[in-house]
């Protein structure tokens, strides 16, 4: 805190619009500090002092205030509106709108990443952004890229090697997490792929391709920064993924894109605005990209759906994706083929939405299901991933033994992975392996040691 003014009478109406106490606020504010890997202290004396004398909280706070009535209030709250400061923090991209130069989006997310700014790195997740795509006026934006067309010539060869540059990394992923090779790819966007796709295309196929395969690397760049807990910067770039993929495909590729976006917050328990975007989704694909990509589109609708409670929907929805993933066996597009094997995905995501409606023993049929089809070593970290839902699906049927076995082969895998989600799957781990070990459970005190040296190294 820096100084004393007048009482914040516009923070004191917006916490009296949201119905909550001090002390819930705070603790709202902890978590979303938590998130963006940062640590604080606020307690409900600090909101008084923020309320009462007018107190200034300190570095990205009123951000985290924000959010946190934000998502108390299910609309979009800025620190202007509580008297905070100006939208939006210098450098950092704004919540509130998606640009309608994609390419210009691009070189200052990619600067601010490269150059590691806080202000896009620690930048919350928005709850409020999650419905962005929906409101998006693709056409405003296509014309402006049309308009921008200039320079040397773009063949399909250049594309190849984009999408080349990019399973690289991808696979570099699966052997050694998202926080591996960060900058470096998120270079080759802002220098190589952004000033290609201003050139003079061969061809229109040619420009989509090009467009198509900037999306899936800004969508490789998202998840890496989800997997590192970079939540807000994360969200600012599957957004940008969508923009880009709206220019490539309208239908499927978008579609793809706003699915990334929902599993994000589907992860982060946010459900806000997920059903509608999966439900979007699902109506801009359908008929306009192959069977077994809208089965994965149908299961993240599923997942939306059993996320805020709607059993009978998500059930519907279920079944359809199995129907849909049955239909057909052609190949799908580049864009979802990068998720693995669309059986596995389907799998592991039937068992995440069965996992959310308490359903364990359907839950575990599904994971193992992903984890066969899932080749060892090429799906390193999915693999680690699956077989910690597995065991945490086993815990809670009470079959302990069998899940201490099944956490072991998990940090097997885990063990040198840059990923902050492993590492929230160990925590949870060594959690239930310390009561196991209180109950005397075989292996489970020697499994607790061994998670713990692996989370300090």
């Amino acid at each position: 805190m820096t100084h004393h003014r007048e009482p914040n009478r516009r923070l004191a109406a917006v916490i009296a619009e949201a119905g909550c106490t001090y002390e819930a606020l705070a603790k709202a504010v902890r978590a979303i500090a938590a998130e963006t890997g940062g640590s604080l202290r606020t307690s409900k004396a600090a909101v008084h002092q923020w309320v009462a004398a007018g107190a200034a909280p300190a570095g990205r706070t009123p951000a985290y205030i924000a959010e946190a009535l934000s998502r108390k209030l299910n609309r979009t709250v800025t620190v202007a509106e509580i008297g905070l400061g100006h939208d939006p923090a210098e450098g950092a991209p704004s919540h509130g709108s998606m640009a309608h130069d994609p390419l210009a989006t691009a070189a200052d997310l990619g600067r601010l990443i490269m150059l590691r700014r806080r202000d896009l790195l620690a930048l919350t997740f928005s709850t409020a952004a999650v419905d962005l795509p929906l409101t998006y006026d693709h056409g405003a934006a296509s014309a402006l890229l049309r308009s921008l067309t200039a320079g040397r010539r773009v063949g399909a060869h250049e594309v190849v090697t984009v999408r080349q540059f990019t399973e690289m990394f991808r696979a570099t992923d699966e052997r050694l997490g998202g926080g591996h090779g960060l900058v470096a790819v998120t270079s080759y966007l802002t220098d190589v792929v952004t000033p290609m796709l201003k050139g003079t295309f061969a061809t229109a196929d040619v420009r989509a391709a090009a467009f198509g395969a900037a999306s899936e690397l800004a969508n490789l760049i998202g998840w890496k920064l989800h997997d590192t807990g970079r939540e807000g910067a994360a969200q600012q770039v599957y957004l940008l993924a969508h923009q880009l993929a709206c220019e490539a495909d309208p239908a499927g590729h978008a579609a793809w894109a706003m699915r990334a976006l929902a599993h994000q917050a589907l992860d982060l328990g946010h459900t806000r605005g997920c059903v509608d975007l999966a439900e979007a989704a699902l109506v801009r694909a359908r008929g306009k990209t192959d069977r077994r990509t809208e089965a994965l589109l149908l299961v993240t609708a599923a997942r939306a759906h059993g996320a805020t409670g709607n059993g009978p929907r998500a059930a519907e929805l279920i079944l359809a994706a199995e129907d849909a993933l049955l239909a057909a066996d052609d190949p799908v597009p580049a864009y979802a083929a990068a998720a693995g094997p669309p059986a596995a995905t389907l799998a592991s995501h039937t068992g995440r939405t069965l996992t959310a409606m308490n359903d364990h023993t359907a839950a575990e049929r599904h994971y193992r299901t992903a984890l066969r089809n899932r080749i060892p070593r090429t799906y390193h970290r999915m693999r680690a991933t699956t077989l910690a839902n597995i065991a945490k699906s086993v815990a809670a049927q009470h079959r302990a033994e069998e899940a201490v076995a099944l956490w072991s082969k998990s940090l097997d895998l885990m063990d040198g992975l840059d990923s902050k989600r492993n590492r929230h799957d160990m925590h949870t781990m060594r959690s239930a392996l310390a009561a196991y070990a209180r109950r005397g459970i075989p292996g489970a005190a020697d499994l607790a040691r061994r998670a713990s040296r692996v989370l300090t190294t």
